[in-house]
């Protein structure tokens, strides 16, 4: 019998290893796994290499993760903004790695990984620093720029409903960079505030197959508020 849900975050997070790559769902503060980031701090996995869209919002979540000195190296669109001072410290002292990736050309070099896509030839970042070292081609008349996908060890993502085989339905604009970044990694550790029985969710609604997750775990529902998360039960 397939069944995905594990007991807890901490069992869901058991066995990640130092120097992984760790692909972190969420665009801003919408669908972040805040959970599952606080598992993983408490799990102690260290060198990591985080793929997420920001570096940080304030002291929690991402930040909270960066904060520990445990991240090696980040990957993502938008490493500054007006509450990323723990990121920026740790960069402008040179205890974090920084690849600036354009985010379409994030987005689709973690698509590309899930689709099996071995390269793809982007105009984005021709002509600029992001272009430096890579090949380029013209094609039909417009220059493009060679871009990799990006493959992970582990996936944490944030969806609104679950079933036992891991399919996912997604809050709005929470599921963001989700769906992709299921598909991209080896292990992906879904957290969900409300678990349905097979047969519960319409297949129209399901925006990412079960085949794509490994593990779900069931949370509290945690709600923004302007001075700071307010706890409501899932």
């Amino acid at each position: 019998m397939i069944n995905k849900i594990c007991a807890s975050v901490e069992a869901a997070l058991a066995d990640v290893r130092d120097g992984s790559t760790v692909m972190i769902g969420g665009f801003g503060t919408a669908g972040i796994p805040d959970h599952l980031i606080e598992g993983l701090i408490a799990q102690g996995a260290k060198d990591l290499t985080v793929v997420n869209n920001n570096a940080g919002n304030g002291d929690t979540g991402l930040a909270a993760l960066l904060k520990t000195g445990r991240v090696r190296k980040i990957i993502c669109s938008f490493p500054r903004q007006v509450d990323s001072h723990v990121f920026d410290g740790l960069y402008r002292s040179g205890r974090i790695e920084l690849e600036l990736v354009p985010q379409g050309n994030l987005a689709e070099r973690i698509r590309a990984a899930g689709a099996g896509i071995g390269a793809f030839f982007t105009p984005t970042g021709y002509g600029t620093e992001l272009a430096r070292g890579k090949e380029t081609r013209e094609i039909n008349g417009r220059p493009y720029v060679l871009e990799y996908p990006i493959h992970a060890d582990l996936a944490l993502i944030k969806a609104e409903r679950a079933d036992r085989w891991g399919n996912l339905v997604y809050r709005k604009t929470a599921r963001n960079f989700g769906p992709i970044m299921a598909m991209a990694a080896q292990c992906t550790v879904v957290e969900v505030p409300e678990i349905v029985e097979l047969g519960a969710l319409d297949p129209e609604a399901v925006v990412t197959p079960g085949i794509f997750v490994h593990r779900v775990v069931q949370v509290e529902r945690r709600i923004t508020r302007a001075g700071g998360f307010k706890q409501e039960a899932a």
